[in-house]
């Protein structure tokens, strides 16, 4: 046996069918196809439990950064930028995510990069995700110092160290935490909102009017670029989306309609509540700024506490802010912790081919988050965003860029998104390429390498250079280095008579269980067949197909 989850049932006769579920849930399906077996969900709940991860409070001090910087103006038109890009590129990866039941990294693969190749876009993924943890605790500690009175580093820990129980049943748990704890979020969190601006109308007029402290409030390309550039590094959310979204069942004609409402509000649309939610962190930061003072006006905390002692009496602010803060943070964080454990996983796995358990990973990515915290990274907010939106423009647009011309206008790219390993090679230049030059470039010009007139755009060269660079390639390649070869061996088909993945089962002869037909390849040396994790970790590459000649 090669890795823990291949040994998991070898003895299988002497475990309970609840010893297999529980492993099950603590793995996850971390590195392969999500079975129909385990998709037992229907689309809403699906996608109550993927837009649960949007109760996150950094949109609040994303969109405060940027009014207070550049004005109300420039903000929101900023944010609105962004969030077309987002919902643009986010389209094609929530529908491959959500019809082929796998997760970003294994979109990556087939679209552009190659097995190896995605290696560097799920530790991008990976960073992602412990960035934003590492701000949400932040965010969090805030809160536990203003209502508790703990110090920052204790809340630190205590926002690091609550969500470990929560993630390590993945899915089961999430799904019951998101769906019951969402109406208290959108309470707390709209019900300020309307209160202000129903009782002091002229909240709304202070607002749009605000100039910022960088200019005159005017509106102006550089202001809303820099705005802009800042908000697009939550491009990568998609990717915690589709961690939620592989789960989705399969689509037919009685559900389609219910399928697709689920797949566009929690794939792309997530981005239309993370741009109110920007735009009401400028609203609350001006509203505050002469009580708290620009300092702590982007402070969610701060924002909160403000709008709820103008609605209710002095002994139930605080109580009730630090309320909404905590429940945030949870309900972000898990899915923080969640996606940066399977992104470090399938990185680790693939490199070293041996898997460890998903698990291990969880508290990787909690130890880089809380070493973030500690060295009080939520005071450079917008630099670190800033920076780490060219490397997330580049891959997400380069992907999304692949599958929306390569694949279906060029049809360069194969139409089915493969992952297995032995059936792709190792790099695909087409999306390397693309990825490498357009993150490049951009981060030169943030860093004013090209120039002080430039550094603004380095988010829109980001996108323009992969979304042109990416189709380049792949005519210049002619796409023959998507696919090492084009038959896996096996003559089941792959997809059903609805389009969708195959429920049909064989058995893996390596850890000996059964698995649905797209996460199987044939085994010419042994004349079986197996598993995508075995192929992962088979060090010899005794069970790998020869390439197509």
């Amino acid at each position: 046996m090669s890795t823990t989850e291949s040994r998991r049932t070898t003895t299988e006769t002497t475990r309970t069918p609840a010893d297999q579920a529980v492993k099950e849930t603590l793995e996850d399906y971390t590195l392969r196809f999500a079975p129909r077996s385990y998709r037992r969900w229907t689309p809403m709940v699906v996608a109550t439990t993927a837009l649960g991860g949007i109760a996150y409070m950094a949109d609040f001090s994303i969109g405060a950064g940027i009014g207070l910087a550049h004005g109300t103006g420039n903000a929101l038109v900023a944010i609105a930028v962004a969030a077309v890009v987002i919902f643009i590129t986010g389209f094609p990866l929530a529908y491959y995510g959500a019809r082929y039941n796998i997760d970003l990294d294994l979109i990556t693969r087939g679209s552009g990069f190659g097995y190896y190749g995605s290696v560097v876009t799920s530790v991008i993924f990976a960073s992602f995700t412990f960035i934003f943890f590492a701000l949400e605790g932040s965010i969090m500690a805030q809160g536990l110092k203003l209502g508790l009175g703990l110090p920052l580093w204790l809340g630190y820990a205590i926002s690091t160290l609550m969500v470990i129980p929560l993630v390590v049943y993945g899915m089961k748990a999430l799904s019951t935490l998101q769906v019951w704890t969402t109406p208290i979020w959108l309470l707390l969190m709209a019900g300020p909102l309307v209160y202000l601006i129903t009782n002091d109308p002229g909240t709304v007029d202070r607002f749009l009017a605000y100039p910022g402290t960088n200019g005159d409030g005017a509106v102006n390309t550089a202001s809303v670029m820099l705005g802009a550039g800042v908000c697009l590094s939550l491009i990568a959310q998609i990717g915690e989306q589709i961690d939620y979204l592989r789960f989705m069942p399969p689509k037919t004609e009685e559900n389609k309609r219910a399928w697709w409402t689920a797949v566009v509000m929690a794939g792309p649309g997530w981005v239309v509540l993370g741009a109110l939610k920007q735009a009401i962190g400028v609203f609350l930061a001006v509203y505050i700024i002469a009580e708290v003072g620009p300092a702590a006006a982007p402070e969610p905390i701060q924002q909160f506490r403000s709008a709820f002692d103008a609605m209710m009496p002095s002994w139930m602010v605080i109580p009730l802010a630090v309320v909404l803060v905590v429940i945030s943070q949870i309900k972000i964080n898990v899915t923080n912790a969640y996606s940066g454990s399977l992104a470090w996983t399938n990185s680790f796995t693939r490199v070293t081919k041996h898997y460890p358990g998903r698990m291990m990973f969880v508290l990787v990515n909690l130890a880089f988050a809380l070493a973030m915290m500690e060295a009080d990274m939520f005071s450079f907010l917008g630099s670190i965003l800033g920076f780490y939106s060219n490397c997330a423009i580049a891959w997400v647009v380069t992907v999304a860029t692949d599958i929306g011309i390569n694949k279906y206008a060029l049809k360069l790219s194969p139409l089915q998104p493969e992952f297995r390993r032995g059936m792709l090679h190792a790099v695909n230049p087409v999306g390397v390429v693309a990825f490498v030059a357009a993150s490049g470039l951009s981060i030169a010009m943030y860093f004013h390498l090209l120039g002080d007139t430039l550094q603004p755009y380095s988010p829109v060269a980001a996108a323009v250079i992969a979304f042109v660079v990416t189709p380049l390639m792949a005519v210049v390649t002619k796409g023959r280095y998507y696919l090492r070869r084009s038959d896996d061996g096996i003559s089941e088909p792959l997809l059903d008579a609805d389009g969708n993945p195959s429920a049909a089962t064989l058995d893996c002869h390596v850890c000996h269980q059964s698995y649905e037909r797209p996460d199987l390849a044939a085994c010419v040396a042994h004349d079986a067949v197996v598993c995508s994790l075995c192929l992962s970790t088979d060090k010899v590459g005794d069970h790998i197909l020869p390439a197509t000649v």
